[in-house]
């Protein structure tokens, strides 16, 4: 590890002059601090910000409220998220293990940086790591890499299982520095690769995370999370499906559905959901919305069974919601 400063902020103005003085925040430190020791991150000053009153979960008419300090664990059990928002409650309980929800935050959660082993292997080409120095999964080991928003420059997979379930819900992320506060739709929170694979999301230096907002809408009741790994804890996404559904005289009246482990961000399914609209609801309205899930994959060698896989994944979660009452 190398060295770097440690400040402990008292407040906000003095995180957020920390920040804009190049410091890097830290909450959990369950991502930082393991990059930090692999040197993938070399971070000159770490702020620490777990004073911040960041830590209200507020559920009301308009909708949910998270503090960005909010542990993972204490969102997914919160009753009023279980009963009115489920898919973000199965999201978090399907991630990492209970000890790392215990200390992970919901900030730092969106902010995870890809699991790629070519990204933590420093004598590994990676342009996410490396601007310029070449995507060694492209050519090589890639299994776990995405077929959806790829490009030449990169082809990790998203981590977060969280965020996929907030693209789904139509969240926003409430950002603020010291030039002010922002209001961003989460869906153009992360950004696809191109050709600038390191330029990972939206937030500007020294930005930090507020809160994340959620609209209150009929369908976030009946929803729900399936998280598709090679096993059954503390493992990352082959593929997951967050579906929501508002199902009206047995018509599908509202969809939402995003994917997760097949992409390079939290990947909406715009087509799946135009199916769905307006349809009535039953296993063949499932099946032809799921095979839409795939459209514009790009496989490489070793991940073209994740095109049916996520097919498979998409109509299994469809079924279960649609059969929710």
């Amino acid at each position: 590890m190398f060295p770097f400063a440690f400040i402990k902020a008292s407040s906000e103005r003095e995180a957020l002059a920390a920040g804009a003085d190049g410091g890097r925040y830290i909450a959990g430190g369950t991502t930082m601090v393991d990059l930090m020791r692999e040197t993938v991150e070399r971070p000159a000053t770490v702020v620490d910000i777990n004073t911040l009153p960041y830590r209200d979960i507020e559920v009301g008419p308009s909708g949910l409220r998270v503090g960005a300090l909010v542990r993972m664990s204490d969102l997914a059990a919160h009753p009023q998220v279980v009963a009115q928002y489920p898919v973000i409650s199965q999201a978090l309980e399907l991630s990492a293990s209970a000890q790392l929800r215990n200390m992970a935050s919901i900030g730092g959660n969106i902010m995870q940086r890809p699991r790629c082993p070519y990204f933590r292997d420093v004598t590994a080409a990676c342009n996410r790591r490396q601007p310029g120095s070449g995507c060694g999964a492209i050519g090589g080991e890639n299994r776990s890499q995405a077929i959806l928003g790829t490009s030449d420059a990169c082809a990790a997979t998203h981590p977060s299982d969280l965020a996929v379930a907030l693209v789904a819900l139509d969240a926003t992320v409430r950002l603020r520095s010291q030039q002010g506060e922002r209001v961003v739709p989460i869906a153009q929170f992360f950004r696809q690769p191109g050709q600038t694979p390191d330029q990972e999301h939206d937030l500007r230096p020294g930005e930090l995370i507020v809160s994340v907002e959620v609209p209150a809408a009929p369908h976030t009741r009946r929803s729900g999370y399936l998280k598709v790994r090679d096993r059954q804890s503390y493992e990352f996404a082959l593929s997951s499906a967050a579906v929501a559904l508002d199902i009206r005289g047995g018509v599908v009246n509202a969809a939402r559905v995003a994917v997760g482990g097949v992409a390079t961000v939290p990947w909406r399914l715009s087509e799946v959901e135009r199916v769905l609209v307006g349809a009535q609801a039953g296993q063949q309205l499932w099946r032809d919305a799921a095979a839409r899930a795939a459209d514009g994959a790009k496989p490489l060698s070793g991940n073209g069974f994740k095109v049916e896989l996520i097919k498979r994944t998409v109509a299994r979660q469809l079924a279960t919601i649609g059969a929710l009452r």
